[in-house]
C-alpha cells in the first residue's frame, strides 16, 4: 500500500520517504513539468532539501509537456526558458532536458535507468498515471512516489499502475487560501519531514555579471542610464501572456504611459515596453501610432537572463499575470501586478512590494481592467492593496 499526504494540509510530523531510505540514498530525482513561474517558487524547496541532505545528489527532470512528433516544433521546444535559470542553478548536479520528442524521451529514460536512482519523486500534476508509470520505469527497484488522484474502484489499469508506487502524494485541494508556496512547501514537508519557513520561500535570483552589463549597455543605447533615476525613473510594462485572457490590450498600455506621463509623479519617466520576438513588428506599429515619447521596446531575443537582467534596473513593473510578476520580486522591484480572480494562490508572493489589481469578475479576463484602475493602484503605498479578491472579500462580509 502507498503512503499519502494530504498536500494541502498544514506540515505533518511523518513523512513518505522513509528517513533511513534517505540517509542511505546518494542521488535523488525529480521529475517535474516546471514552468518559470513552478520553479520561481519550489526553488526555496529544493535548497531545504540540499541543506537537509548534503549527501544525496540532486537530479532534475524537466518533463516537455509539449512533447510532440511533430518535428517543426522541436527546435522551439528544445529553448525553453527555464533551461538557462536552472543551469546557473548549483543545487542540481544534473538536468534531463531533452523530453521534446518520443525519441529522445525514449533515450532520456535510457540515460536515467543507468544511474540506477535510489529514490525517485514525481510532481506530475496533469497526466498522473503517466508520470506514476513513467517514474516507476525509471527506477524498477527504488523508492518512488508520484501524484496521485482518487480512482473509481473499476479503473484497473489506474489501480495497477498506482499501487506500484512506495509513496503517493494526492493532488493538492483547490483551497485559495493557500499560496503555491504552501502547497510546494507541504510537498516537502509531507515527503521529507522538511520545514521551510515562509520568509524562506520569497523568490530570489543571482542574475550573472554578463546579463546584468548588457541591460546596462541596452540602457546606455536608449540614454536612460545616464540619467538621475530619481527624477527619471524606469517603467517596465508587460501586457503580454501566453493565454489571451492573461493579456491587456496594448492600447491600454499606451493610454497608461499617457496618462503616466500627465501625472506628476511620472512626468518624467522612461518606459520600456516588454514584448515577444515574434509580436516585435506588430508591437513597434502600434507603439509608434500611438505617437508616445520616451517610449522603448523590448524582448529578450538572446536568453532568458535578458529579461530578469532588465527587471533589475527598472523602479517599478506593470505587468498581467504571468511570470514576470514573479520573477519582478525575486530581482526585488515593486510591482503591480493585474490578475483574474480565478488563481488568487499564484499572487506574487512578496506583499511590502506588491500592488494586485484584480478582474471587477470573477470570470472577467484581464482586459476587464481599466486603465482609470490602474492609475489608482499606481498612487496607492506598495503592499497597501488588499490580497484578497474581490469575490473573497465579498464573502467575508457576509
Amino acid at each position: 500500500m502507498t503512503k499519502q499526504v494530504d498536500a494541502g494540509s498544514l506540515p505533518m510530523l511523518s513523512q513518505i520517504v522513509p528517513p533511513e531510505v534517505l540517509q542511505k540514498s546518494n542521488k535523488i530525482l525529480f521529475v517535474a513539468h516546471l514552468a518559470l513561474g513552478d520553479f520561481t517558487y519550489m526553488q526555496a524547496c529544493f535548497k531545504a532539501f540540499a541543506e537537509a541532505y548534503p549527501h544525496i545528489k540532486i537530479h532534475l527532470w524537466v518533463d516537455e509537456v509539449r512533447r510532440t512528433y511533430d518535428f517543426r516544433q522541436w527546435r522551439h521546444l528544445q529553448k525553453y526558458v527555464v533551461f538557462d535559470w536552472l543551469q546557473t542553478c548549483p543545487m542540481f548536479e544534473k538536468l534531463y532536458t531533452k523530453t521534446y520528442s518520443p525519441f529522445v524521451l525514449r533515450d532520456s529514460i535510457r540515460e536515467a535507468q543507468a544511474e540506477d536512482y535510489p529514490v525517485v519523486v514525481s510532481f506530475g500534476l496533469a497526466r498522473r498515471p503517466m508520470y506514476a508509470k513513467m517514474v516507476r520505469k525509471i527506477s524498477k527497484k527504488g523508492f518512488v512516489v508520484a501524484m496521485t488522484k482518487r480512482v473509481r474502484f473499476y479503473d484497473f489499469r489506474k489501480h495497477m499502475i498506482y499501487g506500484a508506487l512506495d509513496g503517493a502524494i494526492p493532488v493538492y485541494s483547490h483551497d485559495r487560501t493557500l499560496h503555491v508556496s504552501d502547497v510546494y512547501a507541504n510537498w516537502f514537508t509531507g515527503l521529507f519531514g522538511i520545514q521551510v519557513p515562509h520568509e524562506k520561500r520569497v523568490p530570489v535570483m543571482d542574475v550573472p555579471q554578463q546579463w546584468k552589463d548588457d541591460a546596462l549597455r541596452q540602457l546606455e543605447e536608449w540614454s536612460v542610464a545616464a540619467k538621475d533615476r530619481r527624477k527619471h525613473p524606469l517603467v517596465f510594462l508587460n501586457a503580454f501572456a501566453k493565454p489571451p485572457e492573461r493579456s491587456w490590450p496594448l492600447a491600454k498600455v499606451t493610454e497608461l504611459v499617457r496618462r503616466m506621463q500627465a501625472d506628476p509623479k511620472w512626468a518624467e519617466a522612461d518606459f520600456v515596453i516588454n514584448t515577444i520576438p515574434e509580436q516585435w513588428d506588430s508591437t513597434q506599429r502600434e507603439v509608434l501610432a500611438a505617437g508616445v515619447p520616451r517610449v522603448r521596446l523590448f524582448s529578450a531575443h538572446d536568453h532568458f537572463f535578458q529579461l530578469p537582467a532588465m527587471l533589475e534596473q527598472s523602479d517599478l513593473i506593470v505587468t498581467v499575470e504571468t511570470s514576470i510578476m514573479h520573477l519582478a520580486n525575486a530581482v526585488r522591484v515593486p510591482v503591480v501586478a493585474l490578475m483574474r480572480q480565478i488563481n488568487p494562490e499564484w499572487a506574487p508572493i512578496d506583499a511590502a512590494n506588491t500592488n494586485i489589481v484584480y478582474t471587477p469578475g470573477h470570470e472577467d479576463w484581464i482586459n476587464k481592467i481599466s486603465v482609470d484602475t490602474v492609475m489608482e493602484f499606481l498612487h496607492m503605498p506598495m503592499g497597501s492593496a488588499p490580497r484578497f479578491t474581490p469575490t473573497q472579500l465579498q464573502r467575508m462580509a457576509r
